[in-house]
């Protein structure tokens, strides 16, 4: 029998993206790009830096926009309900500088992500907290005998769908899914929780030797950070 946690992606899952209401904030629609739309991390966040220099836009104005910021409908009730059942992670590729407020509003559940670096109030780069850090993370739970279960909505999600146990889509859009059809998808949290509830049963009820092995894969400790243009 094995203890079950679940980590879930933060913008999308529990709150709106973060860059779409900046974009809405700034009529800036170029920032309206998300992970939804560019796999590819480090250019999507290299881009959204360039865009945020020429148009003078600092850390200060990315803030304010989170600040007007408030959970998705259902979503503080579901993370209680699961949280009174399972320890729960938020796995994201925010940064701290842009979460806290977020995280008051959701009762301060834990919440691994990453770190903006700032250079006179600009957002001159950012920091990885290692490479791959959603995948990482589950790997490491794994090698603590946990049974993971996952739900997320985009791609730079599915790595980490791919190494839970169990893997769920929330809200993701219809061209993901069909990219990766092994993924229920959801779209309300009564489900998703049904779901997740169905994937700890299993847990619970299934032999060692009948579950995904468990293989540790070490992870460079050093962090990856990238500089954005200078100006």
């Amino acid at each position: 029998m094995k203890q079950s946690i679940v980590v879930l992606d933060l913008e999308g899952v529990l709150v709106p993206e973060i860059w779409i209401s900046v974009a809405e904030r700034t009529h800036i629609p170029e920032l309206r790009r998300t992970t939804r739309d560019e796999p590819d991390y480090d250019k999507l966040m290299l881009g959204r830096i360039k865009i945020l220099d020429q148009h003078g836009l600092k850390l200060a104005d990315i803030q304010d926009a989170i600040a007007a910021l408030k959970p998705l409908d259902g979503a503080l009730d579901f993370l209680r309900q699961l949280r009174a059942q399972s320890q729960v992670i938020l796995l994201s590729d925010t940064f701290e500088q842009f979460a806290k407020p977020l995280m008051r509003q959701l009762e301060w559940p834990t919440l691994f992500c990453n770190r903006l670096v700032i250079e006179d109030g600009r957002i001159a780069g950012y920091q990885m907290r290692q490479p791959n850090p959603k995948r990482s993370s589950v790997v490491a739970l794994k090698s603590l005998n946990y049974f993971v279960i996952a739900a997320g909505d985009s791609f730079n999600d599915t790595a980490m769908l791919l190494e839970a146990h169990a893997g769920f889509f929330f809200h993701a859009p219809p061209r993901i899914q069909a990219q990766f059809p092994q993924f229920p998808p959801f779209e309300n949290y009564a489900d998703l929780m049904q779901a997740i509830q169905g994937a700890m049963q299993r847990a619970g009820s299934e032999k060692e030797s009948s579950l995904k092995s468990l293989t540790f894969i070490p992870v460079m400790e050093q962090t990856t950070q990238r500089k954005g243009s200078e100006k």
